[in-house]
Order: structure tokens, then sequence, then C-alpha cells
């Protein structure tokens, strides 16, 4: 039996930072532009800060890699709340949300963040999530999360990236 894919549709923008959906932005996750201020030693790009409207608190930060075409998903937590920012490459981020209380219990969200699209994404506890990098070449992810990770009792509940019940597919949409 094959699983419904969700249709996806323009449910927030904020510049060319774009998430599409399956109904609504699920409740909770937030996204923006990210601050990129470029001059002639560089460029430095603002992740998260204390003052913005959607900041928590601070557990940690971590980076993580994702080779191309490798799909890191799908995962949740019970309590902790991520920020994902790009460096390098590219990732196409999916979520979905999978809290029954929501009112936007079942709906699927996508977008890209990456060298070409800086942006950070607030993904609440509850909603799973996972990417896939898009790039030619490794990409590089900072995740700033309000918990820090306990190593005798992880906040982290795996899902199976291909075999599941979420409406979506990973694969390449051509055309």
């Amino acid at each position: 039996m094959t699983k419904k894919i969700a249709e996806l549709k323009t449910v927030f923008a904020d510049e060319d930072l774009i998430i599409r959906g399956s109904g609504k932005l699920i409740e909770g996750v937030k996204a923006r532009r990210a601050r990129v201020l470029y001059d002639e030693r560089g460029w430095l790009g603002e992740i998260i800060r204390a003052d913005d409207p959607w900041f928590e608190k601070f557990g940690q930060v971590y980076f993580t890699t994702t080779n191309p075409g490798v799909v890191k998903a799908w995962h949740w937590h019970k309590k902790q709340t991520d920020m994902f920012y790009v460096i390098k490459g590219m990732v196409k981020i999916a979520l979905y949300d999978e809290r029954k209380d929501s009112p936007t219990y079942q709906n699927v969200n996508q977008l890209y963040l990456g060298e070409l699209s800086p942006g950070v994404v607030r993904i609440p506890p509850g909603v799973q999530h996972g990417w896939m990098c898009v790039s030619d070449t490794v990409a590089y992810i900072v995740n700033v999360v309000s918990e820090m990770y306990d190593y005798s009792n992880p906040d982290e509940f795996r899902t199976h990236p291909h075999d599941n019940h979420i409406p979506y597919d990973w694969t390449r949409k051509d055309g």
C-alpha cells in the first residue's frame, strides 16, 4: 500500500525564504531570513539573539554535517526546541506536526536553508523534523537548542526516514 504524499503550497514567506506546507505553517514553527553583513574582510551572519521574539533559552550549540543526497530524518523531542542555521551547502528541511492537541496536527512544512537562502527555522517540541542535503557539497548545519543533551536520558525519538506514516517523500521532484 502506498502512502498519500501531502501536496504543498506556500504558507510563509520572508523575502526569498519560503515555507511550503500541506495546510498552514505548523503551530510554533518560526522562520526568518538571517541577517548577513558583508564587507571586504568577509561576512558575518547572525543566527539567533537573546532579544529575538521567539528565543526561549540557551541549552547548547552544536554543528553537524550531511553528505550530498543523504537524508537525516525523522526525529522529534518532548522538551527541546531546535533552531537550525545552515552555514555551508543547501538542505531541504521537512517538518511534520505530530502533536494531537495542535491546531496544525498532521500538517507538513518544507523549506530550503543554506548558502543560497540564509535563514533560521525554529522547531518546537513534538514536531517531527529532518533534512536532506540537496547541494553537491557537504552541508554544515548549526543547531541552537533550548536544552543540554542528556547522555543518560536523551530527549530524542526517531522515526524511519522513508518507511513511516508521515505524508512526505524525500525524492527530488523534477519538472
